[in-house]
């Protein structure tokens, strides 16, 4: 038994209600039950993770799109961090993507390079995504 089936098992003894979605390489997949599920309502190819184990998915870049989905069919989807085996609601695994690549952005700004004007605008920019990083999620 694979360990990313153990984690699936172990997260659907402790609540069955939620649907738990893994990254695997650059996709997001759903495996055994939650697969099933997924597959027929959200019209995902169903395929073997292993001889045993059926899996589901969608890339990675189209997280956000799935997570609306979800929500507006009214779906508990929990994503498994497949770094630190943490689980996390959709929304705040989007938040906290969205605020790293914030930051990555703002440690690569170079200051000594920005005219006046640039700097008053980088500054605006930042405040902008800031804001909204703080009311979409």
């Amino acid at each position: 038994m694979s360990k990313l089936y153990e984690k699936y098992s172990q997260l659907k003894r402790l609540d069955s209600s939620k649907y738990y979605l893994f990254q695997s390489g650059i996709f997001y997949i759903f495996i055994d039950q939650d697969a099933i599920f997924m597959s027929s309502a959200l019209n995902l190819k169903l395929t073997h993770l292993n001889n045993e184990i059926l899996k589901c998915g969608f890339p990675v870049q189209n997280l956000s799109k799935y997570t609306s989905i979800f929500n507006s069919l009214g779906y508990t989807v929990e994503i498994v961090s497949n770094k630190t085996d943490t689980v996390y609601k959709a929304s705040d695994f989007i938040l906290n993507n969205d605020v790293k690549t914030f930051l990555s952005e703002l440690s690569n700004l170079n200051p000594n390079s920005l005219s006046v004007g640039d700097a008053y605008a980088c500054l605006e920019n930042i405040q902008s995504k800031a804001s909204a990083l703080l009311t979409d999620k």
